[in-house]
């Protein structure tokens, strides 16, 4: 059974539509208005085996905070729609990547409830016409709607688009680990209260 959402809202200050798919290799067709975070979301995409399709048309007449705020919000709903009753799956993922200097650790718990925590270098200078902090509103809007827990600690780095480029690669890969089948968990919600 496939494990997919679309996901379409639209606001005064951006229209995104999203569809995704979990365990896909299928190359991800990313526009969100914003370059930077094409970039990282396939990279996301790609070491996280699922496709995303992503249009988002926003306020970048302002700055791009809206619209990378909102497609975090949108792929945060998707991945909860996707994962359905959580039957089936590892339910924790993590890694520690490596992406030349830089060194990342994501981990994620699949738990139903909302934390983010990062911890690392400041994220409040540019990278071309992206804001790093961006980084984090991302986050903060994917975690808390798709219900789940997720660390970020950057380790060591000092190229800010290696920095960024592990945190979007750690998160997908811990994200494929956590949502995967365990086969020793065949029909079985991952929690001792039954539900997650």
């Amino acid at each position: 059974m496939q494990r997919s959402s679309v996901i379409e809202r639209n606001t005064l200050e951006t229209k995104i539509s999203l569809k995704l798919v979990l365990d896909s290799l299928e190359k991800s067709e990313v526009n969100s208005g914003v370059p930077f975070l094409d970039h990282m979301l396939n990279s996301m995409s790609k070491h996280g085996h699922f496709y995303l399709k992503l249009n988002c048309d926003g306020d970048y007449e302002i700055d791009d905070h809206h619209s990378v705020e909102d497609i975090g919000i949108c792929l945060g709903m998707a991945f909860k729609e996707a994962l359905g009753d959580k039957k089936d799956i590892y339910r924790f993922g993590d890694i520690t990547l490596p992406m030349d200097e830089a060194l990342t650790l994501s981990a994620v718990d699949l738990s139903g409830r909302s934390f983010f925590k990062y911890s690392g270098p400041d994220l409040n200078s540019y990278i071309g016409r992206y804001s790093e902090e961006l980084t984090l509103e991302f986050l903060q809007g994917f975690v808390f709607n798709a219900a789940i827990n997720l660390h970020v600690r950057v380790i060591e780095g000092t190229n800010k688009h290696h920095i960024h480029e592990s945190i979007f690669k750690s998160l997908g890969v811990a994200l494929y680990r956590a949502f995967s089948n365990n086969p020793s968990m065949s029909g079985v919600i991952p929690s001792t209260k039954g539900t997650i």
